[in-house]
């Protein structure tokens, strides 16, 4: 096996939310290919148990613990120097230092940095030729700060446009120095390529996968739910912004006109770390908030229906692909749908504004179960989000199956 230099902006494990079920993911393949040497943050101390698990998969590791407040510090910095705050926020010159001189011994070929923000420590190229760089830049990060200014109002609005504008200028500079640049779906990696036309090779992306076997309809599952409760249930990091706001307006806009049919209904509102604006949401009629649980498997297997209603998004919804994964039926906006391939109307239900997730929420629950969407949803999982096909297409840009059609021209 070569030597295979690993870098996360967040540790790995446990695969709990998006970028850590790619991350992982990611690792468990690299691994069984390549000795691996991986360095990363850990930006919450309860993840520090997962430390022996994860070196036990690689050849080395450096783990370094990530303060909120001097991260913050950091990303002014960057502000008034001219780098993206974001770069900035992830720069560690500890970890800076572990890669030098695991670069420096010569005996890496490659090199994969999981995020935009860590193609720093691969930068300027080092002095090894030999050494091959992939980037996954996962989204278009700099596309989520455009949208997030046009929610704010000024300065705020002018920060992250300002952000967004730096953060285009640093991937630009990234993909074009790296040998490739990959991304989670096909419409983030045409997106990148609208915004950085002028790239010598074009970006390639490969989906998420869902392990089916975990997230079967087959398990048995004790009911979370109060008895005789019909639930809908949203699922994900509740600190998260986007996940924040499109909980706040479904509470709001959705929720109230749903109860006044199913008085009955539920909402719950299940992952990690709510934030102050989600918690309050309890206080509202039919919402429950559970914080943190040990397996979302319960919530998803005894729901009515599972909802996306998200306003803000990019790349890939893993909440959504669990979800179709376990047979339940997905009503979800069009912004959660983006890069999944189920088509609306069979494999889940597409929802457009207050209106339409009212209207579609309201004909499924009046119809029970019988309109067959669920299994074809999980039939779709089975069918285009297998982990271990997808990746195949990161083993042909490390140079291990140079015989594989990268995923983008297969799929074109």
């Amino acid at each position: 096996m070569q030597d295979l230099l690993y870098l996360v902006h967040r540790i790995p494990y446990p695969p709990n939310k998006g970028d850590k079920i790619r991350s992982y993911h990611l690792l468990k393949y690299l691994s069984a290919h390549f000795r691996v040497h991986l360095g990363c943050f850990i930006d919450d101390a309860g993840d520090r148990q997962y430390i022996p698990k994860l070196a036990a998969m690689c050849a080395s590791t450096c783990f370094i613990d990530h303060h909120m407040l001097g991260a913050r510090l950091r990303s002014l910095g960057g502000l008034f120097s001219g780098t993206a705050m974001s770069v900035a926020y992830y720069r560690d010159a500890t970890l800076q230092a572990w890669v030098r001189q695991h670069l420096a011994s010569g005996k890496f070929g490659h090199a994969l940095a999981f995020s935009g923000p860590m193609a720093q420590y691969l930068q300027p190229p080092p002095g090894s030729a030999k050494l091959r760089r992939v980037i996954d830049f996962v989204d278009v990060d700099s596309e989520k700060w455009c949208q997030f200014a046009l929610t704010k109002w000024w300065p705020l609005a002018q920060l992250y446009r300002h952000e967004g504008r730096q953060l285009l200028e640093y991937e630009r500079t990234v993909a074009q120095q790296f040998d490739a640049a990959t991304f989670v779906s096909r419409a983030e990696a045409a997106l990148f390529q609208q915004r950085a036309p002028h790239l010598a090779r074009a970006p390639e992306f490969f989906s998420n996968g869902v392990d089916a076997a975990f997230f079967s309809p087959e398990q048995a599952h004790a009911n979370p739910y109060p008895d005789g409760a019909r639930v809908l249930v949203f699922t994900g990091a509740m600190d998260y912004w986007p996940n924040i706001d499109a909980v706040s307006w479904f509470a709001a806009q959705v929720l109230p006109a749903l109860r006044a049919q199913f008085p009955r209904l539920c909402l719950y509102i299940v992952g990690t770390r709510p934030a102050a604006a989600v918690k309050a949401l309890a206080q509202l009629p039919g919402v429950c908030v559970t914080g943190a649980v040990p397996d979302i498997r319960p919530y998803l297997a005894h729901a009515s229906l599972a909802v996306a209603p998200l306003r803000f998004a990019r790349g890939i919804q893993n909440k959504v692909l669990e979800a179709m994964a376990m047979e339940k039926t997905v009503v979800a906006s069009p912004q959660a749908l983006e890069g999944i391939s189920a088509v609306p109307g069979l494999e889940l239900v597409l929802a457009d504004g207050a209106d339409a997730f009212i209207g579609q929420l309201a004909r499924l629950l009046q119809a029970g179960s019988e309109h067959g969407i669920g299994a074809a949803a999980r039939k779709r999982v089975l069918q285009d989000y297998c982990w271990e096909k997808n990746l195949e297409s990161v083993g042909a840009l490390l140079g291990l199956q140079q015989q594989l059609v990268p995923l983008r021209e297969q799929r074109a």
